[in-house]
């Protein structure tokens, strides 16, 4: 095997490799004689069939794996010979077409490679870390939300006409035509109109009834209704209002607590307390990391791979456009067109993201399975009924994986960094954190 560069300019490479024919049929003949043992033939015993016959039947098949093993051992000897690990798959294809059986193999390959990243001492680093502590009152606040959030009804004066945002208590029983069917009727069921948790159209009609009054709600079944046989049907509602009432704040006591699986009120207190410490927390957090992206983008410099800053401008500039015309989900529009800001970025991301996946690369830092587990069950919930169909999804698509891994990675180098960084802390209150979230958000 002859291995010639034909390429070095930048970070890209083109190499010719050469494979001798002998050394081609030498691998031919080594994987005949791995499987010779295990194949029978007419007229021969289990592992005698010569090998003549046994190249004669195979060997055309074995040649393209031969061929192809050969190619893949000469890019991986390069790479580790070279130190070179390319930025994206290598481009390979054969150069002599008119190639037949026995000829040698001329194959070139082109790719570029990853550029060197810079060391950097980030002890020289200076952050600053916003730190907010919840207020008493923003306790407060958050307990009266909570409180609201889990409102009592209670009995409006007798004759008084229900309203939106109501509850009204109902009997019903379904009909159609005429006939009652199957899951269609309560009692003493709790409503809340307004709520959208019935068929489009029968809240609507509860809206002005009061308590003892019976009504008739005709509504239609969506087509897409899950019961088939009820889909796009029109349905009669018998319905007896008993009563009708208004909502109203829960009461801010050990009730409520327990509610929310507190001991007492003042447990509870200290849960919201934690919650929102722990939300100020990652504010603070996401705050401290755009400054740390921003001061290492003033630092660090290094050639990138062009094709890595097009690919990122194209995906940028793609979904830019989606955010601009969300009424359009599928992709079937004109091609967009990058800018400069779209290079500008793209060039930005590009660098930093080598950049931390080289310090974590160097620093052994890797996701656990245990991490990436519990970041795809954190994903999963987001489609309930469907979380092993999600597992399933995840486990046979390589790039879905990736991209539940990236930013876990990203963070975990981002943390190493900050321990090495000169942080110092100053206070803040809520309404300046929310502002510097802002501020970085508006960028």
């Amino acid at each position: 095997m002859q291995v010639t560069e034909t390429l070095n300019d930048g970070l890209k490479r083109g190499y010719q490799i050469k494979i001798a024919a002998e050394d081609l049929d030498a691998k031919v003949n080594e994987k005949l004689a791995e499987a010779a043992p295990e194949i029978q033939m007419k007229g021969f015993r289990k592992g005698k069939v010569p090998m003549a016959l046994l190249k004669k039947q195979f060997g055309q098949r074995l040649l393209g794996e031969a061929m192809q093993e050969t190619i893949d051992a000469a890019m991986s000897s390069h790479f580790e010979e070279s130190g070179d690990r390319p930025a994206v798959q290598p481009e390979v294809k054969m150069t002599n077409e008119d190639w037949k059986e026995g000829d040698d193999v001329e194959v070139e390959m082109s790719y570029e490679a990853l550029p060197e990243v810079p060391e950097i001492d980030f002890s020289k680093i200076k952050l600053e870390k916003p730190v907010a502590a919840p207020a008493d009152s923003e306790v407060d606040e958050a307990l009266a939300s909570l409180a609201e959030s889990a409102q009592n009804f209670e009995d409006r004066k007798k004759g008084s006409k229900a309203k939106d945002g109501d509850q009204v208590v109902i009997d019903f029983e379904g009909s159609v035509d005429g006939e009652v069917f199957e899951g269609g009727s309560a009692e003493d069921y709790p409503l809340v109109l307004g709520s959208n948790s019935f068929i489009p159209g029968f809240e609507d009609q509860l809206v002005g009834a009061k308590a003892g009054e019976e009504k008739e709600v005709t509504v239609t079944f969506p087509e897409d209704y899950g019961a088939e046989h009820l889909a796009g049907k029109e349905a009669v509602f018998a319905c007896t209002v008993k009563a009708v009432k208004a909502p109203a704040p829960a009461t801010i006591d050990d009730e409520l607590a327990k509610r929310y699986g507190a001991e007492d009120l003042a447990a509870l207190k200290g849960q919201i307390g934690e919650r929102l410490g722990a939300e100020y927390g990652q504010a603070s957090r996401a705050v401290m990391k755009r400054k740390l992206l921003d001061a290492l983008d003033e630092t660090v410099a290094f050639e990138l791979p062009p094709s890595l800053v097009e690919a990122e401008a194209k995906q940028i500039a793609h979904q830019l456009w989606h955010d601009d015309n969300p009424d359009v989900e599928g992709h079937d529009h004109p091609e967009i067109e990058t800018t400069e800001e779209h290079m500008t970025l793209a060039n930005r991301r590009v660098r930093l993201g080598l950049f931390l996946a080289e310090i974590g690369r160097k620093n052994e830092i890797e996701v656990s399975d245990a991490e990436m587990t519990q970041a795809v069950m954190t994903r999963a919930r987001q489609f309930p009924g469907q979380e092993r169909e999600f597992f399933e999804f995840v486990q046979k698509n390589p790039q879905m994986r990736q991209q539940i891994q990236a930013p876990i990675f990203e963070d975990m180098v981002v943390d190493f960094i900050f321990e090495l960084a000169k942080v110092t802390e100053k206070k803040v209150t809520k309404d300046e954190l929310q502002k510097a979230v802002e501020a970085i958000e508006e960028d």
